[in-house]
């Protein structure tokens, strides 16, 4: 008896966070006036690209190779 209620309260609480946390996903489009502040340089992957150019310069210094940090073959010719 005492199993059944648990297991129905368990269901009963996970059931009211499934609903809540479903109205999360009702989320409007982004709007034209805020997309200025998603398209700052610092809302990008890439960041700073001087300090691209200072990772790329030590990971290059400490390998003893240069480049390869872009997308491309692994070397194979299999590009």
């Amino acid at each position: 008896m005492k199993k059944d209620v648990i297991q129905k309260l368990c269901h009963a609480v996970l059931l009211i966070c499934m609903l809540g946390l479903s109205g999360c996903a009702l989320g409007t489009a982004v709007q034209p006036w805020e997309k200025e502040t998603l398209a700052r340089p610092e809302m990008t992957f890439e960041g700073d690209k001087l300090d691209n150019a200072y990772t790329e310069h030590i990971y290059s210094s400490k390998e003893g190779a240069s480049g390869g940090a872009g997308v491309g073959g692994g070397g194979c010719g299999c590009n």
